[in-house]
């Protein structure tokens, strides 16, 4: 569960770290509202990155746990992606998403919907 933040974590803070520095440096313009700008936005970021990334997320996806992959009903016409099988999709068609998973294909009756790749890449 946390395998997937903790991998990214080096990244996310990377770029924290950058982008902080750019916003600090509006703080050394002479107009005042980019000063202001400035020093919001480095302040948010700051903050997204240490307080929201490494306690409050960690804390609710365990306090939520396997409710934390919920998908409501209004999205359910989004594919089915089930990751780690091969070979042929499981509902028949054989579509996969072309990353070892399968994808379900959407649609009525059975077809798939515009714009909604159901073979591989």
């Amino acid at each position: 569960m946390l395998h997937g933040i903790s991998s990214s974590a080096g990244v996310v803070t990377s770029a924290a770290v950058i982008m902080v520095a750019v916003f600090s440096i509006f703080g050394s313009l002479s107009m005042q509202d980019l000063k202001q700008f400035g020093l919001g936005l480095a302040v948010a970021v700051l903050l997204d990155a240490t307080l929201v990334r490494a306690v409050l997320l960690p804390s609710v996806m365990a306090l939520l746990g396997e409710r934390n992959w919920y998908l409501p009903r209004t999205l359910s016409w989004l594919p089915r992606i089930s990751h780690g099988t091969t070979g042929a999709g499981t509902d028949g068609t054989g579509a996969t998403s072309g990353m070892g998973g399968t994808v379900t294909p959407v649609g009525v009756g059975g077809s798939p919907r515009r714009g909604v790749m159901t073979r591989g890449i």
